[in-house]
């Protein structure tokens, strides 16, 4: 029933970006931020059943118009994120904050801060013309495990997150220190 209810909140995913085009009369770009809060509220609903002291927030930059190749795997990694965080991050608490942010990069290149551990899929897109972004999605739970990695995990959900990242040429970076941080830079040529 779990691999099941996962599939679901993936295909849901894709849904809301295909619900998001048809209520905005387009058929070629996406603005991302309402699309995203729609994502955050239904995976809330899905998975807060047992955990209504998990607060969400969500920092995201308006006017973010995103083509199907990005959304798509950009709503998917959220997905994943988010749903991971939800059902893992605060066993055995209270409650706790998941957060999202999207926007666009102002300085390149990572901080490389105590408990930052890089994880480059695939490479910045060098020489194009394009927007540089940075999503974050991070947590205030009981964090992974100090050897984690990313690109040699065992769960179907942190595979895909890394395939995906990979697919829009970004870079992921993980910060295990307070919580569970996955940051991921990625370049779009930005729709008008």
């Amino acid at each position: 029933m779990e691999a099941f209810r996962e599939s679901q909140d993936r295909v849901i995913s894709i849904a809301l970006i295909h619900e998001e085009l048809h209520e905005d009369k387009r058929n070629d770009t996406l603005n991302f931020s309402p699309y995203l809060k729609r994502l955050a509220r239904n995976l809330f609903q899905t998975y807060t059943l047992g955990n209504a002291d998990t607060r969400l927030n969500v920092d995201l930059e308006e006017n973010i118009f995103l083509d199907m190749d990005t959304a798509v795997p950009l709503g998917i990694i959220i997905n994943e994120l988010v749903s991971n965080s939800l059902k893992h991050a605060f066993q055995g608490r209270d409650r706790g904050v998941i957060q999202i942010k999207l926007c666009r990069e102002k300085t390149a290149g990572c901080t490389n801060n105590a408990g930052c551990t890089n994880y480059i899929t695939g490479s910045k897109k060098e020489g194009g013309k394009g927007t540089n972004f940075v999503l974050t999605v991070l947590d205030n739970g009981v964090g992974m495990p100090e050897n984690f990695n990313p690109e040699n995990s065992d769960t179907l959900g942190i595979q895909l997150v890394s395939i995906l990242v990979g697919q829009l040429d970004g870079e992921l970076e993980l910060k295990i220190d307070s919580g569970t941080q996955f940051i991921i830079r990625f370049t779009v040529a930005e729709k008008q």
